[in-house]
């Protein structure tokens, strides 16, 4: 499903931090990259997420290149394709719970009918990862455990093929990283999502399918 090729990105202050790095991944995979801090793996998933281009190297979504895409057709490629879930859960506080779910879906215009279908799903994935009833609170008013939780609905919001997860648990205490864990590797499971995950913990690792090291700007097993 995503494969990167020969893929190099440096910045002036770091010097090269992915050096002709190449991946596969099939789609229902579950990968963990692990790392020091500072080794790309933001810079990597980034890449994967089309949130930013390689200085060289392609990469490729179900065959097809993405390096000549315009700009709005990137981001209806991540809009459609992929699914963030980040350290920080970047939830608007001026919005509720349920409207931050449903932001992604305002990227494009759906119909009415599409609109409350979703609402349903929304619904569904509420009760799914524990958080029914929130709705209407807004960010402030929920823990940081329940924040994330919000992330990986709207994530899911939109049916990607992806979940690109960046340090996911590194926020969160032990309870609700053992919980957000869990439901990763369940969506993985039972809706066939691909995984990405970038993360220090060895125990999130651990629940993956493969685990490879970014190390000196490739991967290594």
């Amino acid at each position: 499903m995503v494969r990167l090729v020969n893929i190099s990105k440096s910045f002036t202050q770091r010097g090269i931090v992915l050096d002709n790095l190449n991946l596969d991944v099939s789609k229902g995979e579950s990968l963990a990259i692990s790392g020091p801090s500072g080794s790309g793996k933001t810079t990597l998933m980034n890449i994967i997420g089309a949130l930013d281009r390689p200085d060289s190297g392609d990469v490729f979504f179900n065959g097809s290149s993405l390096s000549n895409l315009t700009s709005d057709e990137i981001a209806r490629y991540r809009n459609k394709n992929i699914g963030f879930v980040f350290q920080d859960h970047l939830l608007l506080n001026h919005l509720t719970i349920k409207e931050n779910i449903m932001l992604p879906l305002f990227a494009e215009k759906i119909a009415d009918s599409e609109y409350s279908e979703k609402e349903k799903y929304a619904a569904q994935m509420m009760d799914r990862v524990g958080i029914t009833g929130l709705s209407e609170k807004y960010p402030f008013q929920i823990s940081g455990g329940e924040a994330q939780r919000t992330t990986l609905v709207r994530a899911l919001i939109c049916k990607p093929s992806i979940i690109l997860a960046d340090e996911p648990t590194g926020s969160l205490d032990t309870r609700n990283a053992e919980t957000l864990g869990r439901l990763l590797v369940e969506l993985n499971k039972e809706e066939g999502l691909t995984l990405i995950v970038a993360t220090h913990s060895s125990e999130l690792a651990s629940r993956m399918g493969m685990h490879l090291k970014l190390e000196e700007g490739k991967l290594r097993s």
